[in-house]
This record gives C-alpha cells, sequence and structure tokens, in this order.
C-alpha cells in the first residue's frame, strides 16, 4: 500500500504507517523546523517515502502544491491508496479562543480538493474533538459542525464515511488525547465502512502483542528520565544540562520506547529555573490536585497570571499535551518536562530526533514550531501504527474478494465458450 502525508507535522502518523509496513510517496507540511524533523526521520535514515521526481524535499504550503501542481496530482489516480492527515486544528479547538472566522479553518477546503484530484481509495482525517461542534451564533445557538460539512462533502466525491472520537490512551498511549477521526472508503471499494469496528481488533491485538495496558502512567513512560539520574553539560546548548538515562527501570513501555536508542536521550535539555520557580513548582507538587490546574488561591499565592498550570500524577495517564510546555510540572520534580519526555508522552520512540529550536517564546510561538510544538501537535505514531494495520488488513481483504471475482467471471466465460 501506499500514501500521502499531508499537514504532516513533524511526522507522527507517518512513523506509525511506516511501522505498520505502508509506504509512504511525499509529505506536505508548511513549517520549515518540522519538516526538518520529518526529513531526517522518515526520509532521510528511514528511507520511508519514495517521493516523486516533480517536488522537492522541502516544506510547502498545501495551497501552493494545488496551485502549482494539480496536474502531478491529477496523475496519481489509481496510484495512491491511502491519504492521512487533517488542517491545524487550533481554530476549532474546545481549549482555545475557537475562533470560527481563524483562517486556518479554510484548509478545510484544500483537503477537500486535494482529495478531490487524487481521489485514494481509502482516507483517514484527524482533529481535535472540537471539530465535531458548531460554532456558537450570536443568539446562543449552535450552528452545523465543520465536521458535518466535510462529511458531507467527502460523500459527494464518492466515499462512505463514518467517524467517531477516540481517546488515544487506549492504544497504549500515556496521554488522555480525545480525537475526531474521519474515515473513508470509496463506494466502489466497499459497500459500508467498518473501520471503526476493525480498529477496535486491531488495537486489542495491538497491546497484546507489546504486552501494554491500555492506561500507560506518567511514571512508567518517563521514570528512567529523571533529573536525578545525574546530568551532563549539553554538548548543543551551552549553559544547559542533559539527563541520562536509568538503565535499571526496564518497564514494557521504556523498553519500547529505547529499541534502537543511542547511549543519551536526544532533547533531554532540562530548564534552568531559578531557586524562586523552584520552590513555587516543589509547594504545587505537594500541596495542588494532580492532573488539574491549580487552584485560584494558589495563583494569587504565587501572584501567577497563567491560565493553565498542571501539576503531573504518575500514578495515571496524562492530560492532553499542548504546545506549551510551562502549561505542566513534572510529577515528582519541580521543572517543566523536557522535549524527550513530551516526546514519550506522545509515543514517539528515542530513535526519533527532533530538529529546529528547542523552545520559542513570546510573539515567536505565533510563528515559530519548535520542539516542544512539533510534538504537541503531532499524530501519537503508536494510534498511526494501529490505524495502518487496521486499514492494511482491510485494503487486503478486498484484494481477496477483487482477485477471487476475476477468477470466477473467467471461468464463466469459459463455461459460456
Amino acid at each position: 500500500m501506499k500514501y500521502i502525508d499531508i499537514f504532516a507535522g513533524c511526522g507522527g502518523i507517518s512513523l506509525g504507517l511506516h511501522r505498520a509496513g505502508i509506504n509512504g510517496i511525499f509529505a506536505i507540511e508548511k513549517s520549515e523546523m518540522a519538516f526538518e524533523t520529518l526529513k531526517f526521520n522518515l526520509i532521510d535514515n528511514r528511507n520511508h517515502f519514495s517521493w516523486v521526481d516533480w517536488l522537492p524535499k522541502k516544506e510547502f504550503d498545501i495551497n501552493y502544491i494545488l496551485n502549482n501542481y494539480g496536474d502531478n496530482l491529477k496523475e496519481l489516480r489509481g496510484k495512491v491508496d491511502l491519504i492521512v492527515g487533517g488542517p491545524p486544528c487550533q481554530g476549532f479547538s474546545l481549549a482555545g479562543k475557537r475562533n470560527e472566522n481563524d483562517f486556518r479553518n479554510s484548509l478545510i477546503n484544500s483537503y477537500i480538493k486535494f482529495i478531490s484530484l487524487v481521489k485514494p481509495n481509502y482516507l483517514l482525517f484527524e482533529n481535535v474533538r472540537g471539530f465535531g461542534v458548531g460554532f456558537k451564533k450570536k443568539n446562543g445557538e449552535r450552528g452545523m459542525a465543520y465536521s458535518e460539512h466535510v462529511i458531507q462533502r467527502l460523500e459527494a466525491l464518492g466515499y462512505i464515511i463514518d467517524y467517531k472520537i477516540v481517546n488515544v490512551s487506549q492504544f497504549g498511549v500515556p496521554q488522555r488525547r480525545n480525537r475526531f477521526i474521519i474515515s473513508g472508503v470509496k463506494n466502489t471499494l466497499a459497500k459500508k465502512n467498518d473501520f471503526f469496528e476493525r480498529l477496535e481488533e486491531q488495537r486489542k491485538l495491538f497491546l497484546k502483542c507489546n504486552n501494554l495496558n491500555e492506561n500507560v502512567s506518567v511514571k512508567e513512560a518517563i521514570s528512567d528520565l529523571l533529573q536525578k539520574n545525574g546530568k551532563i553539560d549539553s554538548l548543543e546548548y551551552k549553559r544547559f544540562k542533559e539527563g541520562k538515562y536509568n538503565n535499571r527501570i526496564k518497564n514494557n513501555y521504556v523498553k519500547l520506547m529505547k529499541k534502537d536508542s543511542h547511549i543519551l536521550p536526544d532533547s533531554h535539555r532540562f530548564p534552568n529555573h531559578s531557586e524562586k520557580t523552584i520552590e513555587k513548582f516543589s509547594y504545587i507538587l505537594n500541596c495542588a490536585d494532580k492532573n488539574k490546574t491549580i487552584s485560584e488561591d494558589i495563583k494569587k499565592h504565587f501572584n501567577m497570571k497563567k491560565h493553565s498550570v498542571i501539576p503531573l500524577c504518575g500514578k495515571s495517564t496524562s492530560p492532553t499535551l499542548t504546545t506549551l510546555p510551562d502549561d505542566y510540572i513534572h510529577y515528582c520534580e519541580p521543572r517543566i518536562l523536557t522535549v524527550r519526555e513530551y516526546a514519550r508522552i506522545q509515543s514517539f520512540p528515542d530513535d526519533f530526533i527532533f530538529k529546529g529550536k528547542y523552545t520559542s517564546g513570546g510573539k515567536n510561538r505565533r510563528f515559530e514550531v519548535p520542539r516542544y510544538t512539533q510534538i504537541g501537535n503531532a499524530i501519537p505514531p503508536f494510534f498511526g501504527e494501529v490505524a495502518g494495520l487496521t486499514i492494511k488488513k482491510w485494503n487486503k481483504e478486498f484484494q481477496k474478494i477483487k482477485a477471487e471475482t476475476k477468477v470466477s467471471e473467467k471461468n464463466n466465460d469459459e463455461v459460456l465458450a
């Protein structure tokens, strides 16, 4: 099977599909930093994408591709099994300002146009839970959700559509992350879409084969990366320290993450917190409720203006990771998480190396996609792998039926002759 990843980010779902044995044709990503990570890991080091000769291996906005390579995309018809990816989600997020006029919402039309040009056999669309909730009107009522708009247009293109809110923690990801997933299959290929039933079967098999529980805890995921394991001077960043592994910790999740990894964890740079910040975080860890944003009383006590600060609980899965690392406090050390810890909680293995800026602050957060943002925006690879295995098995069944039908037709022709 072959696929195209659009709005690819740093390559979370592509890594999952790579593990599932589905081959990439090319990927489209607008951010230079995110594409650098994708290129290093999936193009240069894993040779995952065959890549088309008419498209340079660099970052592109999807509208540039549509406007300049439309004929090339049409020529791919019949050669692409699957298209994955969903437009940026900030305009739909229930956790954000939820602006109906956010310019990123218009990328839905770009997505539809891309599907209409290539016409893959299958499609897999991912977005935030709020994508399925209509925006409030001035009279307080809710309008039609964008999901309904997308589903109607995809059905008009000849796809049988199904959708569901999926919590990725059920796939062995140590994070409660609800996502709106749309599955599509050509109506010439199938009479019904039972993707989510098949996904559930594959999910259970995936957990069993990898010796994973549904609810992997934060402690299970990152306890071998504690600061108390020891620190060394960072080779990449002056005036910073990096962490070491605790190789005595060998639970099943850590084993999966560290497979084929380097001697030292990549992107495991500890923050240089002030003594005042460390004291504040220590107090929060001792006194605040875990996995919930701190109370107004604590905010007032420390004169904190930040909207959301959440001390993590080591015994349970993490809340949904955002793109802002200072939204969370480590479950047992008075500090924010490192990029590698962020990656672990998203199910990125340790041999997946992140490129670009470590983080961005101030106004740059609106324009840049540093490592934390790349991870916060990503589709967890574990989910991508299970979805890929599901579609691969589904497709194999269709191909078998198609082959049997051809044999039957041939036999009938011979009898008639």
